[in-house]
């Protein structure tokens, strides 16, 4: 028998029972959309925290406090920190795999302007920070190295600081603030960067000369981190290597014993974010599949009660001439369409799910040609696995048993 016919015959049997198939493919559509939207939810959150990633600059290494021992008392991780002006320095001289490195001092405090305020963090920083941050000015200029020499109390606000202590469209540039009753000068307002792999928003600082931070903000001798960018990006992990030896060698024979200090790359962030976000996928992916074994049950659940429905038609079949194979066949057809069916209405209401979780909740999605053709795979996959016991019962049956079925 030709499969041309094969199929006519699956596809008007399966048009004898319309609510009854449509029923039978429910299962397989909803299991296919579960599947493309719940991977195009989790593609679409690892691009967000990828493109994160990337706003934290270009090559970054963050070298932050580490465990802390003193008087044979050893101290959590980042509980009191060493690390020095002094250290961003050497780290800038004798790492030849560095293009830049900056100390960074963090206070928080009410910021004013006029009859406005906002509370918000300030951070202290070389005029490298911007550079290594990748961090263009929208409008205004950066401070410079006399900035820092004099400690002058000049700043650079981020696009939150300026909507919030200017509103209005008024410029920023030029303005003066006060922080902690102290007067700045701001001399340019950042490029928006949005928010960061954290959710924190990262628009919401004022940067400030490291030394006026340091010195007239906090009162401190010491740094809560350092910041570091590698000359390439091939160059991240030996830079790395490079900025602890250093380290190490400024800390022997001091009561740190060279610990004190946790060097972290973009590239350690990124492999953390992207292994929790495919343990993210595979699990909501799994978790749709199962609708997916539920529909091929249901497909086989059909298909054997349409074996048992038609035991005479199969044996006249058998009796005019048909095959066992082509029996075999004709069920095994009948299952595909239904899965191939539910398959392409799933794709389409998958899609449709991603669409509508991306409108109403604003969540980031990417229906990815992988999701498609797994799904649809998928889909394919259970309607022969679970089509054929139902098609084999049905080519075993003997014709003259066939017959005699009431």
């Amino acid at each position: 028998m030709k499969f041309r016919n094969i199929l006519r015959i699956a596809i008007r049997s399966l048009n004898r029972n319309k609510m009854r198939s449509f029923l039978t493919m429910l299962g397989v559509i909803i299991g296919v959309a579960a599947v493309i939207a719940m991977l195009a939810v989790g593609q679409g959150a690892r691009d967000t925290i990828n493109a994160q990633i990337a706003g934290l600059g270009t090559n970054v290494l963050l070298i932050f406090p580490g465990a802390f021992s003193q008087g044979g008392v050893r101290s959590e991780a980042g509980s009191a920190s060493r690390l020095t002006e002094d250290d961003a320095a050497a780290i800038k001289a004798s790492c030849p795999s560095v293009k830049y490195a900056t100390p960074i001092a963090r206070t928080g405090s009410q910021v004013k302007a006029g009859n406005q305020n906002w509370r918000t963090t300030i951070y202290g920083a070389y005029p490298e920070y911007l550079d290594i941050r990748d961090w263009p000015l929208r409008d205004g200029a950066v401070f410079g190295d006399a900035d820092k020499r004099g400690a002058t109390k000049v700043c650079v606000i981020g696009q939150t600081i300026a909507d919030n202590l200017f509103p209005g469209g008024q410029s920023a540039v030029g303005q003066v603030i006060r922080i902690r009753n102290l007067p700045f000068k701001i001399l340019g307002v950042l490029a928006s960067k949005g928010q960061n792999a954290m959710g924190q928003d990262q628009d919401d600082i004022i940067i400030a000369p490291f030394s006026t931070v340091q010195k007239k903000l906090m009162g401190a001798t010491w740094v809560n981190a350092l910041n570091a960018s590698a000359v390439a990006a091939p160059k991240i992990e030996e830079a790395r290597q490079e900025i602890n030896q250093v380290l190490s060698d400024r800390r022997k024979g001091s009561s740190g014993d060279g610990a004190d200090f946790t060097i972290r790359t973009q590239t350690d962030i990124g492999d953390a974010a992207e292994q929790t976000s495919k343990t993210l996928s595979v699990l909501l992916a799994s978790i749709a599949c199962v609708s997916l074994i539920v529909g091929g049950i249901g497909i086989m659940n059909i298909m054997l009660v349409s074996v048992t429905e038609r035991t005479r038609e199969i044996g006249i079949r058998m009796a005019v001439g048909a095959r066992g194979r082509d029996v075999l066949l004709q069920f095994l057809v009948e299952a595909l369409v239904m899965s191939f069916t539910g398959g392409i209405l799933g794709v389409l209401a998958g899609a449709g799910s991603s669409l509508l979780i991306s409108t109403t909740q604003g969540w980031p999605v990417t229906v990815s040609p992988f999701s498609v053709f797994l799904g649809f795979g998928f889909s394919a996959a259970i309607g022969i696995f679970f089509g054929w016991y139902p098609a084999r019962k049905a080519a075993s049956l003997k014709p003259i048993d066939a017959l005699r079925y009431e």
